[in-house]
C-alpha cells in the first residue's frame, strides 16, 4: 500500500451527502442541542471535580479557574462552531479532521476521543457513585467500601499525587453505566427527551442551592482568594492554573453538541446557536455555584468525590440536603448520557470509515441507533470506573481534550488554506492573516495557544510523578498511545474506505 494512501482526505461534498443519507433521525433543533450540551457540561466539574479542584490546588481562586478554562473553550468553541456549520457530519473533530487534513491524523484524533470521552464517562459514573452513597447513607443505608470505590486511590504528596491499591471495585459506577448504555440504544429521540428533562431538574436544583445556600456563606472562607503557594501546584496562581488544567474537561459537552449533527435538522444554523449558546450559560452557572461552594465550606475540606453534599449538609436542612444529592444524581445522569452519546457516534463516524469495526457502525433495525458501540463504549468505561480514582482520570481526559482541541484549530486554518472558497454560514471573528498561502487565525491560534497552557501543568506533574519513581501515569498514557499505532497500522490502514462510488476521496497535494 502506498504510504500517500494514509494522507487520504474525505471531500466536504461526501460528507455532506453522508449526513443526509445516514439513515439516522433527523429530530434535534437548537434549543435541544443548547440543552444537550448543558446537559453534558454541568455535570461532574460542578458535582465532582470542583472539590478536588479546591482543596487541592486552587482554593477559593477555583472561581478564576473555571473563568481561565472557560476562556480556553470558548476560543476552541468558535472553531467547532464554524467546523460544524460547513462540515455538518456525525463524528464531530475527527470529521472535520478527516475532510481537512487527511486520513492519519483523523485517525490519531479518534483516537485521542476515545480516550478523552471514554475516561470522562468512567469519571461522571465516579462522581454518580459517591452521591448515591452520600443519599443512601442519609436513609440509614450504608453501602461497603469494597463496591463503592476504586482499585486505585491517590492522596497528594508535597504538591503533587501519589497512588496506592485500595482493593475496591466501584460496582455502583458499573450499574450507573449499565443503565445510561440501555437508554442510548433506545434512541437519540427518546434519549433527547430524558436528557431535556434532566437538565431542567438539574437546574432548577443548582438554583436552590444557590438561593438558599448564599445565606450561609461566610465570606471569610474567600481570604485569602488564592492562598499562598504551598509547594508544588498546591496553592498559588500554579495552583490556579493546574486547577483550570483538571477542570478544563467539563467543558467537553460544547464538542458532544458537535457529533449530533447527523440527527439534526438545518446543521448549519442550529449548531452554532447549540455550541456557544451551551458554553456560555454553563460557564455562568460554574463560577455562581463556585462561589457559593467556597463561602460555605473551608476549602481545605472540599477534596471528596461529592463536595456538593458536604456543602448542603452543613446548611443544616436535612430535606434540602436529599434534594440537593438527588439533583446532583440527575445532573451527572444526564452527562453520563451525553457523554456515552457523544462516545458511541465518534465511533460510529470512525466505523463507517473503516478504522474501526464495522460492529460500531451497525444501527439497530429498530431503534436505529449504534447500539452495540452504545453497549462496548459504556463497558469500557465502566471497567475503567472500577479501577482507576479520580485524579487519574481528570488528568487523561483533560490532556485528551486539549490535544484534540489543538487539531481542531489547526484542521480549520488548514480548511480556510485550501478551500478558502467553501461555503461557511458561520466564521470565527477578528479574521487572520497569511503566511505564503497558508491562512493563520488569530482565534485558532489563540486556542491552540491556551490549551497548550491547560496541559502543561499535567504534563509537569506527570514527568515529576516519573521522576519518584511512579510511572504509572505515564506507563498508561505511553501504552494507550502505542496501542493506537497498533491498531491504525494492522486494522485501519488495511480497511479504510478511501474510495466511493462515483467519488473519490482526495489525497494530500492534488
Amino acid at each position: 500500500m502506498k504510504t500517500s494512501r494514509v494522507f487520504a482526505r474525505k471531500s466536504i461534498e461526501t460528507l455532506r451527502r453522508q449526513t443526509r443519507e445516514n439513515g439516522m433521525h433527523k429530530v434535534l433543533g437548537p434549543l435541544q442541542l443548547v440543552l444537550l450540551g448543558i446537559g453534558c457540561i454541568v455535570g461532574a466539574g460542578i458535582y465532582v471535580m470542583i472539590g478536588p479542584a479546591a482543596a487541592n490546588y486552587a482554593g477559593p481562586g477555583v472561581m478564576l479557574s473555571f473563568l481561565i478554562a472557560g476562556a480556553a473553550c470558548a476560543l476552541t468553541a468558535l472553531c467547532y462552531a464554524e467546523l460544524a456549520a460547513a462540515v455538518p457530519a456525525a463524528g464531530s473533530s475527527y470529521t472535520y479532521c478527516y475532510a481537512a487534513m487527511g486520513e492519519i491524523y483523523a485517525w490519531t484524533l479518534g483516537w485521542l476521543l476515545m480516550l478523552e470521552y471514554g475516561l470522562a464517562g468512567s469519571l461522571l459514573a465516579v462522581g454518580f457513585a459517591g452521591y448515591l452513597v452520600s443519599l443512601f447513607g442519609d436513609f440509614g443505608i450504608h453501602l461497603p467500601a469494597a463496591i463503592s470505590t476504586s482499585w486505585l486511590q491517590s492522596s497528594l504528596v508535597d504538591g503533587h499525587p501519589v497512588f496506592h491499591i485500595n482493593g475496591g471495585f466501584n460496582l455502583v459506577a458499573v450499574s450507573a453505566l449499565a443503565v445510561i448504555a440501555g437508554v442510548l440504544v433506545i434512541g437519540v429521540s427518546k434519549s433527547a427527551w430524558v436528557n431535556a428533562m434532566l437538565v431542567a431538574i438539574k437546574i432548577a436544583v443548582l438554583a436552590s442551592f444557590v438561593a438558599i445556600g448564599a445565606g450561609a456563606v461566610d465570606a471569610h472562607h474567600w481570604s485569602p482568594f488564592v492562598p499562598d503557594n504551598e509547594g508544588g501546584f498546591t496553592y498559588g496562581w500554579q495552583g490556579v492554573l493546574r486547577a483550570s488544567s483538571i477542570l478544563f474537561f467539563a467543558y467537553l459537552g460544547f464538542e458532544t453538541v458537535s457529533t449530533a449533527a447527523g440527527e439534526t435538522k438545518d446543521p448549519q444554523r442550529a449548531m452554532p446557536i447549540g455550541i456557544l449558546g451551551a458554553l456560555g450559560a454553563s460557564t455562568a452557572i460554574y463560577i455562581i455555584v463556585a462561589a457559593v461552594l467556597t463561602g460555605i465550606v473551608p476549602f481545605r475540606e472540599l477534596g471528596v468525590p461529592d463536595p456538593i453534599a458536604i456543602a448542603v449538609d452543613r446548611i443544616g436542612h436535612p430535606g434540602f440536603a436529599v434534594l440537593i444529592k438527588v439533583g446532583a444524581l440527575t445532573g451527572l445522569a444526564s452527562v453520563l448520557l451525553v457523554n456515552g452519546y457523544g462516545h458511541s457516534r465518534i465511533c460510529y463516524a470512525m466505523a463507517q470509515d473503516g478504522l474501526l469495526p464495522g460492529v460500531f457502525a451497525r444501527l439497530n433495525p429498530g431503534f436505529r441507533t449504534p447500539w452495540i458501540g452504545c453497549i462496548l463504549v459504556c463497558a469500557v468505561s465502566a471497567l475503567l470506573a472500577a479501577l482507576l480514582p479520580l485524579s487519574i482520570l481528570g488528568d487523561f481526559v483533560s490532556i485528551g481534550t486539549a490535544l484534540a482541541f489543538i487539531i481542531v484549530a489547526l484542521s480549520l486554518m488548514w480548511l480556510r488554506t485550501t478551500r478558502p472558497d467553501m461555503e461557511r454560514p458561520f466564521r470565527v471573528p477578528l479574521g487572520g492573516f497569511h503566511v505564503g498561502h497558508a491562512w493563520i487565525g488569530y482565534i485558532p491560534v489563540g486556542a491552540i495557544i491556551m490549551c497548550l497552557a491547560m496541559i502543561l501543568p499535567i504534563v509537569l506533574d506527570i514527568v515529576e510523578q516519573t521522576r519518584r519513581g511512579d510511572i504509572l501515569p505515564a506507563a498508561v498514557l505511553c501504552g494507550y498511545a502505542c496501542l493506537g499505532v497498533l491498531i491504525y497500522a494492522f486494522y485501519g490502514i488495511k480497511h479504510a474506505v478511501r474510495t466511493e462510488p462515483g467519488q473519490l476521496a482526495t489525497r494530500q497535494g492534488e
